[in-house]
């Protein structure tokens, strides 16, 4: 094999695993399979009540406090990664129930203020 071919080789695996990599993030679009959609954008999240706040953001997880007016405002809800398209949550005590999430087929429109279109208020 030729060196210009072991070149052009090397240089396609490593935009592969660029694009990849980038793939597996939190990051994104969510709806839950009972209607509520939320975005992670590093450490803003638009939630599924429609506000935009910080959080504690890693790749693969994302925590904040639900922020009042919202149901179960003051409590922390932890969202985990599963796979690329899968993501669970939980909102409040330990042992509360897990929602399924999984990324939005469509995207989700948003405002000049960046508040999530058709969101409840």
């Amino acid at each position: 094999m030729s060196t210009r071919m072991l070149i052009v080789l090397a240089a396609m695996g490593v935009l592969l695993q660029t694009g990849v990599g980038r793939a597996d993030a939190i990051d994104g679009d969510w709806c839950s399979t009972d209607g509520l959609r939320m975005s992670i954008r590093a450490e803003r999240i638009t939630t599924p009540g429609g506000k935009q706040i910080d959080g504690n953001y890693s790749r693969h997880a994302f925590d904040y406090v639900v922020p009042a007016g919202e149901n179960g405002s003051g409590e922390v809800v932890s969202i985990i990664l599963r796979s690329e398209y899968l993501a669970l949550s939980r909102q409040g005590v330990a042992d509360a129930p897990m929602r399924e999430w999984h990324r939005c087929k469509e995207t989700i429109s948003r405002a000049p203020s960046g508040n999530v279109l058709g969101a409840p208020a």
